[in-house]
Order: C-alpha cells, then sequence, then structure tokens
C-alpha cells in the first residue's frame, strides 16, 4: 500500500499546497509557516483586545485569530483593527466564527480571514442519533450550500480568506450519525464546505483538522490530504493545531507531538499552540517546533532508501506485532528507560529525582508513578543498593553476569560476537542510518532471530522519523518482532526545545504504533549547558518539579507516552486556552482543578470555556466542567451533562462530588 499523504515517506519535503493570501501574509506554496494565535479577551472590549492583541504580535505572532460569537462582536471587529493600524501595526486579523453566518457575514468585509466551523456553521449538535436516506441526506447538504454560499461569496468579493476549521468535538450528528466519531468524519466535514467554495470558484481556503487526541488529529489531517489529492488533484493549505490541548508541559507536549508529526510529514503550512494561558507563551512553542523547519530546506539522507509499499496504515492506530522479552514489548506498555550516564553518581537523590524515594527510617523505597522502568549507566556502576522494580543498563564493555538487576548494551557489530550475554534480556543499538550510513540487514535479521534481545533504534539524522519509520516499516515487511526502543537524542539550546525536540522525534511513531519503550538522551554539550541553568522548567506554567536534568528528561519521558496514550501514568486533562466566549477565568479554575485531582491517575478531565466544543470533546474525556452562563458551570458525565448551572465557587467541590459518585475519586496520599 502506497502513500499520497506527503510528498516523501523518507525525505523531507514540504507538500505542495495552493497559495493563499491572508491580508500580506502568504500561506502555503514556498511560503514559510506562519504562526498564529487566539485572544483571549472580551471582543467587545476594544482596548484590552488590541493590547493583547499587540504582545501577541510583539512576541512573533503572523496572524491574530479574534472570536466574534455574534453580530456585535463582529462589528466591533473594525474598530479593534483600526486601532492597530493607528498604532502601526498591520497584522492579518482573523474572526473566529461557530454558530452565527450573520456574524462571520459581517466579518467578512473587514477583517483578512474568517474561520467557520463545518459542524456549528449549519448542523446543530444535540448528540442526537439521525437517520437518513440518502436522498435526505443530500437534501441536508443543498440546504449547507444555500447557507453558506453568501459567505463564500462576500470572501470572494472581498478578497477574503476563509479557514473551513473541522473540529473533532463538534461534528454534527448528521456527520456522527453516518461517519461515527472518526477521522473519516471529520474530513467529510470539510470536504462539504470546500465544495460548496469551489462551486463558487472561491479558492482562498486554508483548513484544519482539530482534536484534542493527537492521535485522531495526525490521521484526519492525512486522511484530508489523501481525500483533496483524489477529488481534486491539488491540496490546499493546512492549518495545524491541537486543540483543547491544556497548559503546562502536557499541553506543549501533546502539540508539539501532533504538530511535529504532520511536519515531519511535510504537512503543514501555518501553526497555532492552543495552551490554557495567556496567548504570548503559545508563540515560543510554536517557533520551537517550527525551527527545525525553517532552518533547513529539503533534505536528502543519501543512505535512507525510498520506502516503495507501506506495511502499515498511517489512517490508524495499529501497535506494531513485537513478542515479549521480558518486561518489554508484546501487549505490555512501553517501557521507559531513563539515562543517568551523564550524572556525577547514581546515589539515593538522584533516584529521588526520578521517583525512587528511599525512606530509610523504614528501610523501604517509595515509588512514583513516573518511575522508570530501567536506568542507563553507560560505564558505571550505582553506588548503593536499588530498589527491587529498577533494573540497570551497562555497556557491554563492563557488563558480567555476576552483577544482580543489570544486563549489557551491545552494539550491532559486538553482539554476535561476545563471549558472554545474557540469557534473558540484552540491548542492542540499531544505528538508522547515521552519517548516512547504511544498516548491514543480513546482521540485524541474523541477531532478532534471538528471543532475548531488544532493540535500541537510534540515528543522529535531522529528521530522525523518516528514518525510524523506514525500519519498522521493513521489519513489519520481514515479520522482525523484537520489541525496540526509541532512542532520542537532543542538542537543543534550551529547556523548551529539548521538550518539543523529544516530543516529534519519539510521538510520530508512537501515534504509528511504533516502539516498546523510550529512552530520551541530551547531547553531551547540551547536558553540560543545562547543569549551568538554574532554572530547570520550561517557559510559562510549569506542574513537574525538575530537581534535576535526569528528572527533567525522566518527566518528559512519561508524558510523550501520556500524551500518545500508550502509557497513562497521571491525570490527563482536556482544557480549552480560553478566548472571548470564555464565561469564567479558565486558567485559574484549570490549575485549581490541577491542584485537587493531580493524583487521579486515568482520569480524563475537561475543562471548557463554554459550549462550543465542550461536550464533543469531553466525549473522550470522563468527567467535563464547562461554562454554561456568566459564573456558572455544568458538570458532564462523557458527554451526559449531570449538573446544570452550578455557581462557579462552588463548582468545584462539585465535581469532587461527581467523581465520588462515579467510583473515579480516591483520597491523596
Amino acid at each position: 500500500m502506497l502513500s499520497n499523504y506527503c510528498a516523501s515517506l523518507t525525505q523531507y519535503k514540504r507538500l505542495k499546497t495552493r497559495t493563499v493570501n491572508v491580508g500580506s501574509i502568504k500561506i502555503g506554496g514556498d511560503a514559510p509557516i506562519v504562526v498564529q494565535t487566539m485572544t483571549t479577551t472580551d471582543t467587545m472590549d476594544t482596548a484590552a483586545t488590541v493590547a493583547q492583541c499587540i504582545r501577541c504580535i510583539e512576541a512573533g505572532a503572523q496572524m491574530v485569530r479574534i472570536t466574534a460569537p455574534s453580530k456585535k462582536e463582529a462589528e466591533n471587529l473594525r474598530a479593534i483593527k483600526d486601532a492597530l493600524l493607528e498604532k502601526g501595526y498591520q497584522t492579518p486579523l482573523i474572526a473566529d466564527i461557530h454558530f452565527t453566518p450573520n456574524a462571520a457575514e459581517i466579518a467578512a468585509g473587514i477583517v483578512e480571514k474568517v474561520r467557520i466551523n463545518p459542524g456549528n456553521y449549519v448542523d446543530k449538535k444535540k448528540f442526537d442519533v439521525l437517520e437518513y436516506t440518502d436522498e435526505e441526506y443530500a437534501a441536508e447538504v443543498q440546504r449547507i450550500h444555500e447557507r453558506f454560499s453568501p459567505l463564500v461569496k462576500i470572501c470572494k468579493a472581498n478578497g477574503t480568506a476563509m479557514r473551513i476549521g473541522t473540529n473533532h468535538g463538534s461534528l454534527s450528528d448528521r456527520i456522527m450519525s453516518r461517519y461515527g466519531d472518526t477521522a473519516i468524519g471529520m474530513v467529510e466535514s470539510a470536504m462539504e464546505f470546500l465544495r460548496i467554495a469551489r462551486s463558487h470558484d472561491f479558492h482562498e481556503i486554508i483548513l484544519s483538522m482539530k482534536s484534542s487526541n493527537p492521535q485522531v488529529m495526525v490521521q484526519a489531517y492525512r486522511l484530508l490530504v489523501q481525500k483533496m489529492q483524489e477529488e481534486f488533484q491539488e491540496c490546499y493549505p493546512l492549518h495545524l493545531g491541537v486543540t483543547e490541548a491544556g497548559d503546562g508541559e502536557d499541553g506543549r507536549i501533546k502539540s508539539a507531538m501532533g504538530i511535529g508529526t504532520l511536519l515531519e510529514d511535510g504537512i503543514g503550512d501555518t501553526i497555532r499552540v492552543s495552551l490554557t494561558e495567556d496567548p504570548e507563551f503559545e508563540i515560543p512553542v510554536c517557533q520551537a517546533i517550527i525551527k527545525k523547519y525553517t532552518q533547513l530546506p529539503e533534505t536528502t539522507n543519501s543512505a535512507l532508501p525510498t520506502i516503495e509499499k507501506l506495511f502499515y496504515s498511517p489512517y490508524q492506530y495499529k501497535r506494531r506485532n513485537s513478542h515479549s522479552v521480558s518486561t518489554i514489548g508484546g501487549q505490555q506498555v512501553p517501557v521507559v528507560i531513563a539515562d543517568v550516564s551523564k550524572a556525577a553518581a547514581v546515589n539515593y537523590e538522584l533516584l529521588a529525582s526520578i521517583g525512587y524515594q528511599y525512606q530509610e527510617d523504614s528501610d523501604k523505597w517509595n515509588i512514583s508513578d513516573s518511575a522508570p522502568d530501567f536506568i542507563y549507566t553507560h560505564n558505571q556502576l550505582p553506588t548503593i543498593a536499588l530498589p527491587g522494580t529498577l533494573q540497570t543498563i551497562v555497556d557491554a564493555s563492563i557488563w558480567s553476569p555476576s552483577l544482580v538487576q543489570a544486563y549489557p548494551l551491545f552494539s550491532t557489530e559486538t553482539f554476535l560476537s561476545a563471549p558472554l550475554q545474557h540469557p534473558l534480556l540484552n540491548f542492542v543499538i540499531v544505528d538508522c542510518f547515521s552519517n548516512n550510513q547504511a544498516i548491514n540487514w543480513e546482521t540485524l535479521q541474523t541477531i532478532a532471530q534471538q528471543q532475548n534481545v531488544v532493540f535500541c533504534l537510534y540515528t543522529n539524522q535531522t529528521m530522525a522519523m523518516a528514518s525510524l519509520r523506514y525500519v519498522f516499516n521493513r521489519f513489519i515487511e520481514k515479520g522482525i518482532t523484537t520489541p525496540c526502543i526509541l532512542f532520542a537524542e537532543s542538542a537543543a539550546d534550551n529547556n523548551d526545545e529539548h521538550l518539543v525536540n523529544f516530543a516529534v522525534q519519539t510521538g510520530g511513531l508512537l501515534l504509528d504504533g511504533f516502539g516498546d519503550g523510550l529512552i530520551l538522551s541530551m547531547h553531551s554539550q547540551a547536558y553540560s549547558h543545562m547543569q549551568q541553568q538554574t532554572n530547570l522548567s520550561t517557559q510559562g506554567r510549569t506542574y513537574q518539579e525538575t530537581q534535576t536534568i535526569e528528572s527533567f528528561v525522566n518527566n518528559t519521558a512519561f508524558s510523550i507516552l501520556q500524551a500518545s496514550r500508550t502509557r497513562i501514568s497521571k491525570t490527563e486533562y482536556i482544557s480549552c486556552p480560553s478566548c472571548g466566549r470564555t464565561l469564567f477565568d479558565l486558567q485559574e479554575t484549570t490549575a485549581k482543578i490541577r491542584a485537587v485531582t493531580h493524583h487521579l491517575k486515568g482520569v480524563k478531565i475537561a475543562i471548557m470555556g463554554c459550549i462550543v466544543n465542550g461536550p464533543g470533546e469531553m466525549a473522550d474525556a470522563d468527567f467535563g466542567y464547562v461554562g454554561s452562563g456568566v459564573d456558572k458551570i455544568s458538570l458532564y458525565k462523557n458527554k451526559d451533562v449531570v449538573r446544570k448551572n452550578i455557581p462557579s465557587k462552588d463548582a468545584v467541590n462539585e465535581l469532587i462530588a461527581l467523581l465520588k459518585e462515579h467510583g473515579a475519586w480516591v483520597d491523596p496520599n
């Protein structure tokens, strides 16, 4: 099965899309990737919105989106735009529209771009199950044509661009009834509107396929590209984003994973990182994600062959089949290997920073949910007795059978000729085309026949995902089921870029079902640089304590697995970034909810500012907290509202009561 969702599966090549003009900014074609964000102020508060726009622009935003939920907000966009122009800012503005076609039609005559959501623009979402004959379904599409066409004509007449922005959480009941809660449904929702626009010979269009689940988001964009190629023999520019990503490290990792995976495919012309933080904090994350793709031209790895046939589907998740070797592979959750090889010593302080707290008075270990399964020590041995659940990996040159809880790490060149091997578990580094060196497949297949081997896949190639993707595809083709650890190394300049690098290098592979574990490592120079820093946290809001470099990297590994939903180690939060529709202080509330629920491992909690995407995105959550009016909150169990219009001051306690009622609450330690 060959894919046509990207220009190349092994070399970095941007997908060539149509060029769309948004004011003075070009999107798509050969234009650079554009960074944008969205205001959180009340659109009717002109001064506050203008001030926030300026902060975003000066932080690096090249376009700014502003919500226009009704006609009055749409009309006030004129005042906002005029005030910005008066201050010398000509940055294109985008009107965000959901339920109000008349507001969109007003905005289209003022701003440079209008965003509409197909799930809300004409259709309704009441979670009703509707049955349509083909004739009835066609009649509904014709109704959309009639309601949507006026906006298309206004945009065409005014030279206003349009984003058809599909959200996973707001698919209409009509789409849901025919296609289900699927990436295919997201694509068809957008394509209906795109076909209408094209029928009017209107092409100034950008599309998006957003979801709070990076896996769904990636699949939907890939399917959309495939569908456009098949139906139109061309692609329109794509705006990338993981909606309701949350805040802190988790929001950054989830965004980097989804956006970075597609950029690695060459997909994406403009991006936004949706964080539940002030919008200016989104910009540095955007810049860190696209940095690699703006600094480098299209790259060629001369040693990496072209993929002639895909042996997995990039459009649906299926974990690669691997056999179990000890605690790795098979149906077991991916393991985490903490690289402690650069630490001065493996002692109690170091272990405490990665989740193993020794209690001297009881001679017991307190082990957190984010404690690694293995530590890699290179050529040194721990100076203390380790807890029974923690195992060590050392270089084969210093390993001996007498070492307790220790396993050797070999190169492919030394494994077969090694005089000593562990009878149960051996790690073998597979260099995936580093320095344009080819792989010796004969040797690799011979090693793969051993049932006590785990591969560690590594490359120093800039486009690491392509190299490892080729190897996994070849493994599937040859029936190699050896478990594989993703070995990612970062040489970034700061913590924010390390976070992004790790998420991008490993995230896309995990989303495609590849990888039985992670080992994340910093390049020696980067490690030394970080040692000199007094603050080991990322910018913006942070939640995870970073006592050491090792704790930062270890926490990142677990967060990546959480974001890919391959290993759950903590509470997951789906929270919107706020906007002018938000009916309460979303940032403050998110922090409050996190403070009392962060210990609920495996529970998914959605925190939504308004009803636009709330119930839909919460269909993927266990519990939801949604603004339903001024200082009023409604609580959901899955997609069903169970408590309505609770005063904001009481809502967090009511949420705890709801968690207890459904057996999801445990008292914190």
